[in-house]
């Protein structure tokens, strides 16, 4: 497997276990709101945003990208194995009876802010 293909899992796989943990993609919107504004505990937020997020979703967007000559199949086919791995480790870890709604609360705020910050402050 070349290196392009590897790094693609990587990020795949780092983005699935994010994924998994956070329910992030559209529920990097979805989770928050569902926490703050309708009082769903955490867990179930993510739960939910994962089941949400099952249907392909970004399929019509996808065509529209790709007819642009901006998709690369290879390389999403390959970080889509990542992300189904990443999601399932990240579930896996996210439901641990040791590991509480509350820890997934702040570790989810520090993902934010950490990528909240690289997105204003570096290249």
């Amino acid at each position: 497997m070349s290196t392009a293909l590897i790094q693609l899992l990587v990020i795949g796989l780092v983005a699935g276990i994010a994924g998994g943990v956070f329910g992030i993609g559209g529920g990097a919107i979805m989770v928050p709101a569902m926490v703050l504004l309708m009082s769903m505990d955490q867990k179930f937020a993510t739960g939910t945003s994962i089941a949400a997020q099952i249907l392909p979703i970004g399929l019509l967007a996808a065509i529209v990208y790709y007819r642009n000559g901006n998709l690369n199949i290879k390389y999403a086919v390959v970080i889509a194995i990542g992300l189904l791995v990443g999601n399932l480790f990240g579930a896996l870890f996210a439901n641990q009876p040791y590991i509480s709604s509350e820890t997934v609360k702040k570790i989810y705020g520090v993902f934010l802010l950490a990528i909240g910050a690289r997105y204003l402050f570096f290249r």
